[in-house]
């Protein structure tokens, strides 16, 4: 592995181990989890899940090569106290948030299964590409024992890549919410002229790399003094890695009262007048950012 400036907190570190045929990304946030937990009131089961979901998204996110294009993950229940979980990534931006029943939630005690969480929910991710305007979306159930088994089922079902992805969030009495994450792919065909992987029966090169990821601990992806690099290091030593840095992770809450004009902008003025308080105003309510946004009839009428 190569010298380079090491990477800690809030910043994807893209590797890739030609010999094994295998690319990876881990990511460790801190600063930026905490500016989006701050927004809301979660207990630790909660805390926990959406941290693990915002690391998860900028493994994912981060791996679109159109700059402008978005990555969301969205979460929905089927019948367990976790009513809506979505987070999205755009260039870098990265927001999410968690709608839950706190009463129920309690009783699912500190280490629940998704099914406690959830119940039969389903799993969307979702890549919308703004050169082409194309998207690609694929559904399976929340199954596994963490949101990062059901992506890996994602990949397995709608993409045939044999991946590997560990996640990992703790919470720290002095730097709050430390989540990270491990994201471990098996290169598809077309990348240095690989097969299809449902063709292939006998994987020694991803089975030996993903072994190897497997030993992969918790406290590593949480531990704020050890670098990204290092942990790359320890997990490949006996293979040549390749590393680059990956575009660095900022709070992305894109609520602005221009934009809620605009959207409102194409209702019916007949409608906007009954969505306005008696002072002429709609107010609209970010459930990223938890504000509220009082947008006058004046505001959204200069938008047409």
């Amino acid at each position: 592995m190569s010298e380079t400036i090491e990477t800690w907190f809030d910043q994807p570190l893209v590797f890739t181990i030609s010999e094994r045929h295998v690319r990876g990304r881990l990511v460790r946030l801190g600063p930026v989890l905490n500016r989006i937990m701050a927004a809301h009131t979660y207990p630790p089961v909660a805390e926990k899940l959406l941290a693990e979901a915002l690391v998860l998204t900028v493994l994912l996110g981060s791996t679109l090569k159109d700059a402008g294009g978005q990555m969301t993950l969205q979460a929905q229940t089927g019948g367990g106290p976790v009513e809506l979980l979505v987070c999205d990534y755009r260039g870098g931006e990265l927001r999410g948030y968690l709608k839950f029943d706190a009463e129920r939630l309690a009783l699912v005690g500190p280490d629940p299964t998704l099914f406690a969480l959830f119940g039969e929910g389903f799993l969307a991710i979702t890549f919308d590409q703004a050169t082409s305007g194309e998207r690609y979306q694929g559904i399976v159930p929340l199954e596994g024992s963490s949101i990062g088994n059901a992506a890996e089922h994602y990949f397995e079902q709608s993409e045939q890549i044999s991946s590997l992805i560990r996640l990992a969030a703790r919470h720290d009495a002095e730097a709050g919410c430390v989540a990270g994450g491990l994201l471990l792919q098996h290169l598809p065909e077309g990348e240095v002229g690989r097969d299809r992987l449902h063709v292939r029966h006998d994987l020694p090169e991803w089975e030996h790399a993903s072994t190897i990821a497997a030993t992969l601990k918790d406290s590593e992806l949480t531990d704020p003094a050890i670098s990204l690099e290092t942990v790359a290091w320890r997990l490949f030593h006996e293979d040549e890695v390749r590393i680059e840095p990956g575009v660095s992770v900022t709070r992305g809450c894109r609520c602005s009262t221009e934009h809620f004009a605009g959207v409102l902008s194409q209702f019916p003025a007949s409608e906007q007048r009954d969505m306005a308080d008696d002072d002429g105003h709609i107010r609209v309510d970010c459930a990223f950012c938890s504000r509220i946004f009082p947008i006058s009839l004046d505001e959204i009428a200069t938008e047409n």
